[in-house]
């Protein structure tokens, strides 16, 4: 059964639209890496049919979400759901395609520990072909950039649900990235105090 959430009611003109922008018409195959209710996949893919949208989602009655989005799409490019677990050490290994031209993920690492965010990168850096993007949706703290009153107290809330949770440094995550080929390529400020952050693998 269709899943739906308001944070993806309210990003996916946003998510699709800065896309168009940045994965390059040559790319053939997106893979989106904590896919969350298939939103997301279902409103992207039909504006980029140049590709195939891979959704992927540890969380079993998400991954029956995200077919039923899959079930209804019309344009033929959204491709099945796959089971994808990031703490996994070789999951660029288990999951399609074999190689990646762009990876998306959006509003995950804030809500999951900080292994997640190295075990995600770790991978991107192995699944991506030279020249291939990541690209991150979510809200970020940067180490020279006063951190706005709404982020902090939704950084108190994470904390409450969990210690390991949290608002990621964009320089930290850029250091893990480093080490896995990954270069920052760019920061674009979205609505609602978040970044879409691109990396490019070297």
């Amino acid at each position: 059964m269709k899943q739906t959430s308001p944070s993806a009611d309210r990003n996916m003109d946003i998510v699709r639209d800065w896309l168009l922008k940045i994965v390059p018409e040559t790319a053939r195959d997106l893979l989106e890496v904590s896919s969350g209710t298939g939103q997301h996949g279902a409103h992207c893919a039909p504006a980029m049919p140049h590709l195939r949208w891979w959704p992927t989602e540890f969380d079993p009655d998400r991954l029956a979400s995200i077919a039923a989005y899959a079930a209804d799409a019309s344009s033929g490019n959204l491709m099945p759901a796959q089971q994808l677990d990031v703490l996994d050490s070789a999951w660029e290994d288990t999951v399609k395609p074999g190689r990646a031209d762009v990876i998306v993920n959006i509003n995950m690492i804030h809500i999951t520990p900080w292994q997640a965010c190295t075990g995600l990168l770790r991978g991107a850096g192995r699944k991506l072909g030279a020249g291939g993007l990541l690209v991150f949706y979510g809200p970020f703290r940067q180490r020279d950039v006063e951190t706005v009153e709404s982020n902090e107290a939704f950084e108190v809330w994470l904390k409450n649900q969990d210690p390991a949770y949290g608002i990621r440094v964009l320089e930290e995550v850029a250091e893990e990235a480093s080490r896995h080929q990954l270069s920052l390529s760019d920061i674009l400020p979205v609505p609602a105090n978040n970044l879409i952050v691109v990396f490019k693998r070297d």
